[in-house]
C-alpha cells in the first residue's frame, strides 16, 4: 500500500517537473499526448531564441522566397511592352530625323527679266488670293541632285518658307495645293499634330510632326523689289513643301511669278 502511494507521488512529481522545465510549450500543446508533443516541438529553439531573432529569421525566409520568384519585366534593352508582354508596334515610337544642311539663297535685281520670261511659261504666273496659302509639293527625283527656285511678285510682298517631309515618296508628280489659312492649319493639325499659328512677321514655328523639318521659316519677303532664289541638295528621299503665304493680307491679292526646277 505504501509502495503504491510512493509510486503515485513519484508520477505526480514527474508530471509537475515536465510542465515547469519547458516554459516554451503552451497549454494547448500540452493537451495532446506527451510523446507527440516532444516529437513535434523544437525545444532548443524555444529555450534559446528571442523574439527579435525569430523576426530576423522570418525576414530572411521572405527574402529567399523573393529571390526564387521570377523577375518582373523591366524596361531597358528589351524595349517597351504592352500588358500582354509583346513589344509595342514600331509606329508608336517616333524616330528622330537627321539634320538638314542649310540651303543656298541669293537675290537678284533682274526683276523685269524674270517676270517677262515667266509670263510665257505655263502655270508660272498665278494669283495668291487674300487670306490664302499656296503650297507646292515637290518630291525628290533619282535623276537629280538638288532643287532650285526663284520667285517675284507685283506691287506687294508675300510670305515664303520651305519644309522637307521625310515620308517615303509614293508619287513623282509636282502638285499645288491652295487653301485658306484656316484650312491649311486644320490640315497641318490633322497630319502633323498641333501647330501654333505662325506669324509671317516673326517667322513660322517648328513643326511637331517628326517627319517634317523646317528648312526656311515662313517670312514676309520683299519679292516685289527683288528676285528671291535658292537651291538645296537632296538630303535623301522625301518631298519639299514650298509655301507662298498671303494669309496675313485682308484686302490684297498677290500676283506671283515663280519657277521651281531640278538640277543635276
Amino acid at each position: 500500500m505504501e509502495r503504491l502511494e510512493e509510486t503515485s507521488e513519484l508520477q505526480s512529481r514527474l508530471s509537475s517537473l515536465s510542465f515547469t522545465s519547458f516554459p516554451g510549450i503552451t497549454s494547448k500543446h500540452c493537451d495532446s499526448d506527451p510523446t507527440d508533443r516532444l516529437q513535434n516541438t523544437d525545444l532548443s529553439m524555444n529555450l534559446s531564441q528571442s523574439p527579435k531573432q525569430t523576426n530576423m529569421d522570418a525576414s530572411e525566409q521572405r527574402e529567399e522566397a523573393n529571390d526564387e520568384a521570377p523577375a518582373e519585366h523591366t524596361s531597358g534593352d528589351q524595349g517597351e511592352k504592352n500588358s500582354a508582354g509583346s513589344p509595342l508596334p514600331s509606329t508608336e515610337i517616333k524616330a528622330e530625323t537627321p539634320p538638314l544642311n542649310p540651303p543656298s539663297t541669293w537675290t537678284s535685281a533682274a526683276l523685269k527679266e524674270l517676270k517677262a520670261k515667266l509670263r510665257t511659261e505655263k502655270d508660272s504666273m498665278v494669283t495668291v488670293y487674300r487670306g490664302d496659302i499656296m503650297t507646292v509639293h515637290v518630291p525628290t527625283m533619282p535623276e537629280a541632285k538638288k532643287v532650285c527656285w526663284e520667285f517675284a511678285t507685283d506691287g506687294y510682298d508675300i510670305g515664303f518658307g520651305i519644309y522637307f517631309d521625310w515620308t517615303p515618296v509614293t508619287s513623282r508628280a509636282i502638285t499645288v495645293h491652295i487653301s485658306e489659312s484656316s484650312d491649311d492649319e486644320d490640315e497641318e493639325e490633322e497630319l502633323e499634330g498641333p501647330l501654333p499659328n505662325g506669324d509671317v512677321e516673326k517667322g513660322s514655328k517648328a513643326q511637331s510632326n517628326s517627319n517634317l523639318v523646317e528648312l526656311i521659316p515662313v517670312y514676309r519677303q520683299d519679292s516685289h523689289m527683288t528676285v528671291f532664289a535658292g537651291s538645296h541638295d537632296f538630303p535623301g528621299e522625301g518631298t519639299y513643301l514650298f509655301k507662298f503665304d498671303n494669309s496675313y493680307s485682308l484686302w490684297r491679292n498677290k500676283t506671283l511669278y515663280y519657277r521651281i526646277y531640278y538640277c543635276a
